[in-house]
């Protein structure tokens, strides 16, 4: 053995070991190939991110709003109580206006303005101050009013109903509530329920830029600091652990591709062109697929070429079969019509030897029996191989010609046809003709000159079914008509009306039978 050979065999063997596993087994183990190194990458780019800088971020900016916070709620907790000082306590004292003059009046060049009013809402000292409250503060009280983009003003209202009121820029309570060390940019918000007043804002950030936020509780009139700064920059290892994912996903969806279409779809696409193509008797020869294709393709082809096998087997035999069926078929209706011809031609031989009208009446009616079974068979026999339906029409045209023909000589009967082209059962077409010959006979033994008209037309309501009609002037209400219909063709005729599961009407006065049959359809 070479070494071409031995390096072909050794080729060859992990090949080999990878068609015989199953198709999940080899696209998890591709897809875990391609996608291991990736999930390291990002793996490893997150641990290098954001985790310290965020918690360093996170540090000074608790810090920072700690101390914002409490330079800020010293500042309106001074005022407050600087303006509650300033009240007279009892009635008829004087307000102390130099207090607060000596406590604001440095401050007026930061915007601060301050103003003292009597019980009356009189101005003693200071500035007018509108009032920023829509309700009126209680004796006693103290509120702090946030007025957005302009500042904050505090309210106290003393025991005898003085009020002094004192406002802060929006400058000054930044200035304030400036950390100390902050170098970075931040910005601050003073809240107070649902009003906010930005006392610095933070420059609008990008769309890859982040914030972190720290709200404190001041314990002052229901007030709050938010302090926010922007969070470590987006940085390249940021960058990688963010996009890991999508490009893991793209490439996840690549190779998921590539496998399933090598795999699967390619060749079940060519099992698919080939089973469709497949008519019955023909054998499946699935084309080969890929160099390493799916075990349970190659399963399924080799299962679709055995079910063909037997499904060619079977359509042969079946083919034999209904070959010999049809011929049996074709030999049995044949003799069938072989024997009715070989009765009709006895019957008829034998009338000619009759010496009575009466034996020959006798023999007449049987041949018109036989003639009518004899041909709703042969309409049967001609179209035996459809399961429409036999035509009526013809079938009653032909059973009028015999009755025609098998009257007496001095007889001058007339038939007139109006029939649709139904289509009826083979069980009704037969109770059809013996219904028609009977009730035929019955009006030609009343009267030598009967005229009898025969329709089949449409219902006045069901679709699938149709109203036989033989009228004649014989079938009227005679005393000769009721002999021979109860002691002779009455019982025949109700019998063949219960084959056919109708009901049958006659009209004595116009001498008509009428009943509804079932029809399969219309030729």
């Amino acid at each position: 053995m070479d070494g071409d050979e031995l390096t072909h065999r050794a080729r060859g063997r992990p090949l080999a070991a990878i068609a015989r596993m199953p198709t999940g087994a080899k696209v998890f183990l591709i897809l875990s190939a391609g996608l291991l190194p990736l999930a390291l990458i990002a793996f490893f780019a997150s641990l290098q991110t954001t985790r310290l800088a965020d918690q360093e971020v996170r540090g000074r900016l608790r810090l920072a709003s700690a101390e914002a916070a409490r330079a800020l709620r010293s500042e309106i907790a001074w005022e407050l109580r600087e303006l509650r000082t300033a009240l007279p306590a009892i009635e008829g004292a004087p307000p102390n206006c130099g207090r607060l003059a000596g406590v604001f009046e440095p401050q007026a060049m930061n915007g601060v303005r301050y103003a003292l009013l009597d019980a009356d809402k009189r101005l003693l000292c200071g500035v007018p101050i509108p009032t920023a409250g829509n309700q009126t503060l209680a004796r006693g009280g103290t509120a702090v009013h946030l007025l957005p983009d302009s500042g904050a003003q505090v309210e106290v209202t003393g025991a005898t109903g003085y009020i002094a009121r004192a406002f802060f820029p929006t400058q000054f309570l930044a200035a304030s509530a400036e950390p100390s060390g902050m170098t970075r940019d931040y910005g601050i918000t003073l809240a107070s329920g649902e009003t906010a007043l930005a006392l610095r804002r933070l420059a609008a950030s990008g769309p890859l830029d982040r914030r972190e936020v720290q709200r404190v509780d001041l314990g002052v009139q229901g007030l709050s600091l938010e302090m926010s700064v922007g969070s470590a920059p987006i940085t390249s290892s940021m960058v990688i652990a963010a996009l890991s994912p999508f490009l893991m996903w793209l490439l996840a969806a690549g190779i998921a591709w590539f496998v399933v279409d090598r795999l699967l779809i390619r060749p079940l696409r060519r099992l698919r062109r080939t089973v469709s193509a497949y008519q019955p008797g023909e054998l499946i020869d699935p084309e080969a697929g890929s160099d390493i294709p799916a075990q349970e393709i190659r399963e399924l082809g080799e299962t679709f070429r055995g079910l063909s096998r037997t499904v060619q087997a079977h359509e042969l035999d079946l083919a034999e079969a209904l070959t010999r069926q049809t011929k049996l078929t074709r030999e049995v209706h044949h003799r069938v019509k072989n024997n009715l011809q070989v009765i009709a031609s006895l019957i008829n031989f034998h009338a000619r030897g009759a010496k009575s009208g009466e034996a020959l009446g006798a023999y007449a009616s049987i041949q018109r029996r036989v003639d009518a079974l004899a041909v709703v068979h042969r309409h049967h026999y001609a179209g035996f191989e459809e399961t429409l339906g036999i035509e009526i029409r013809p079938v009653i045209g032909e059973l009028a010609s015999n009755l025609r023909a098998t009257a007496p000589e001095d007889s001058r009967i007339g038939i007139v046809l109006d029939v649709d082209p139904w289509l009826v059962s083979q069980d009704n077409a037969v109770a059809i003709a013996f219904l028609i010959t009977e009730i035929a006979e019955l009006a030609m033994n009343v009267s030598s000159e009967a005229q009898i008209h025969i329709a089949m037309k449409a219902g006045p309501e069901d679709a699938g079914q149709a109203i036989l009609q033989i009228i004649s002037p014989a079938l009227s209400d005679t005393p000769g008509f009721h002999d021979l219909y109860d002691n002779r063709y009455g019982r025949v005729i109700a019998g063949l009306v219960r084959q056919l599961r109708s009901r049958l009407d006659h009209d004595a006065a116009a001498g008509a039978f009428a009943l509804s049959i079932a029809v399969a359809g219309r030729h």
